[in-house]
């Protein structure tokens, strides 16, 4: 089955998936800059949002990973021209996803407040984290079904219907934001941080609801669960483990880095809180290209056209770069617009001036490594990426982070952590894919 790799067919999956993938950023964005501008006690309700949300982002992250699993196997079925031999796989998954995830989500409600302490908060900021979370975190269950959702649609070489549900919740959520935690005068009293949590929460909810309705009704896969299992469910229950176990390196190092922010006074973990908004935008705006590579790569896989992977490879890391340049001049030409877009607080602003360049430097090396993350993925390579980020993580990030705070470089440190960690992860992956199927080439 053959596969066309132009400018055309990779962008028309590529753009949609950037739309679809920027909503859970915006998301937290959204929060991030409305929060940042509560009148009451806003610099305590904007570390609270950022711990609480780089929490959750861990949760949604390690146990999403179902989403790539899924995808991948679909569209290498889809290559190989036997997609009919796993109609009933993701029903099955979706259903093993959402049982994880109810456990988890009961399991951390009766420790969230020895959670939030570990990482730091104290006094009102751990009120707020814990008002903040005991509304969100209601969303988690529906949130992975959404992301399950989506990976049958990619497998299915589709982005558009992902990007449509995607907008309704990010606008969706914009509004009830503004509506919830300023309040509508003579109507809705101002619910400051708890109506940005509840904003979030009816969001998530319409974008399952939508999930659900376009699912059934624009494809062939039942979500009828049916025995017996599954063949490939053992190789998509693999793959989500490898990446489960990368999605805790991962979120070590965002942990960490929300500890160490936190540990060193209020405006620097504000500070952090919007540079790492900024940071998970760009790589979720970066990342379509990276949805492109895993949709279209997946299917080159099974059809074995290992010239057409070579060739995809190369364009999505140019059409990668081309982005990521623009938004490299569009965050220097609005540096100081952007900062006070998320917050008032002048000691908060002062804190994010000094690091936000750090940000907007790496993310050339952001590119190659999101989007040959995606390519790997929809090759199945779960295991060279468990590792390549257990590597990153804990022999680049890690030491680097300790290094420069035993060096007293304040939140600088951790951003150059994060340059460290990028580059390794980058580079290993070039180096894998050259290795691979360089030689495979005709």
């Amino acid at each position: 089955m053959s596969t066309t790799i132009n400018f055309k067919s990779i962008n028309k999956l590529a753009v949609p998936a950037t739309i679809a993938g920027i909503a859970e950023p915006i998301l937290s964005i959204t929060d991030t800059a409305i929060v940042g501008n509560i009148p009451v006690n806003g610099l305590e309700s904007l570390a609270a949002a950022g711990i609480v949300g780089s929490f959750l982002s861990m949760l949604i992250w390690i146990l999403g990973q179902t989403r790539s699993a899924i995808s991948a196997i679909i569209s290498q079925y889809l290559g190989a021209g036997k997609l009919n031999e796993i109609k009933n796989l993701p029903a099955q998954a979706i259903y093993l996803n959402i049982g994880l995830s109810i456990l988890i989500l009961l399991s951390t409600i009766f420790i969230i407040e020895e959670i939030f302490e570990l990482l730091n908060a104290s006094g009102k900021i751990l009120q707020y984290c814990i008002s903040y979370y005991s509304i969100r975190v209601w969303g988690f269950p529906l949130t992975l079904f959404v992301f399950a959702v989506m990976g049958i649609f990619r497998g299915l070489q589709n982005t558009y219907w992902p990007m449509v549900i995607a907008i309704v919740g990010a606008v969706l959520n914009v509004v009830l934001d503004f509506m919830l935690v300023f309040g509508i005068e003579g109507w809705i009293a101002p619910m400051y941080l708890e109506g940005a949590a509840y904003a979030s929460l009816i969001a998530q909810g319409v974008m399952a609801v939508m999930a659900f309705i376009l699912l059934v009704t624009k494809t062939n896969i039942s979500l009828k669960l049916t025995f017996p299992v599954h063949k490939e469910l053992g190789r998509l229950v693999v793959m989500s483990l490898n990446l489960f176990v990368r999605a805790i390196a991962l979120n070590t190092a965002l942990i960490l880095a929300v500890r160490e922010a936190a540990a060193m006074g209020d405006k620097y973990i504000g500070a952090h809180t919007i540079a790492i908004n900024i940071w998970l935008f760009s790589a979720f705006f970066i990342d379509g290209y990276g949805a492109a590579g895993n949709i279209m790569g997946g299917r080159l896989l099974g059809s074995k056209d290992y010239n057409g992977l070579w060739k995809l490879s190369k364009k999505i890391i140019i059409y990668g770069s081309c982005v990521s340049l623009v938004l490299m001049v569009l965050a220097f030409a609005f540096y100081y617009p952007i900062g006070s877009l998320f917050s008032k607080e002048t000691i908060v602003l002062e804190a994010f001036y000094g690091i936000f360049f750090i940000v907007i430097l790496g993310l050339p090396i952001n590119t190659v490594a999101f989007v040959l993350d995606g390519l790997f993925k929809g090759m199945g390579e779960m295991r060279y990426l468990r590792n390549t980020l257990l590597t990153a993580t804990f022999l680049g990030f890690v030491p680097m982070l300790f290094f420069a705070k035993y060096m007293d470089w304040s939140l600088t440190g951790i951003w150059i952590a994060f340059s460290v960690w990028m580059l390794i992860r980058g580079g290993a992956l070039v180096w894998k894919f050259r290795r691979k199927f360089r030689p495979l080439l005709s």
